[in-house]
């Protein structure tokens, strides 16, 4: 089984060959730092990155999240407020992991 940890955005994510994950929305270029890289029986652990492995994405498609609502409210004051926001997030194929 071969696999990779590594961190995207500041988040960290298990990465398989053919899987497909959801980050914020990334432009074209994407750079992992790859911290921990597994190949069948061997284990390479970074220092703090393993340079030598190399993550490829494709990117997929873009999308937008459920609306979440925030309200705000102030007592005897007549003062109410409703906000909306959707985080916006990109989908990324992992094509090849050496």
């Amino acid at each position: 089984m071969k696999y990779a940890v590594a961190k995207i955005q500041g988040k960290q994510y298990k990465l398989e060959e053919g899987q497909i994950i959801v980050v914020d929305k990334v432009s074209k270029e994407i750079n992992p730092q790859v911290l921990l890289f597994v190949n069948e029986d061997k284990v390479s652990i970074g220092t703090p990155t393993v340079k030598s492995c190399e993550i490829k994405f494709k990117k997929l498609d873009d999308k937008k999240e459920k609306k979440i609502y925030v309200r705000k409210y102030k007592a005897k004051s007549r003062y109410r407020k409703k906000i909306g926001f959707r985080a916006q997030k990109s989908q990324l194929l992992v094509e090849k992991i050496s």
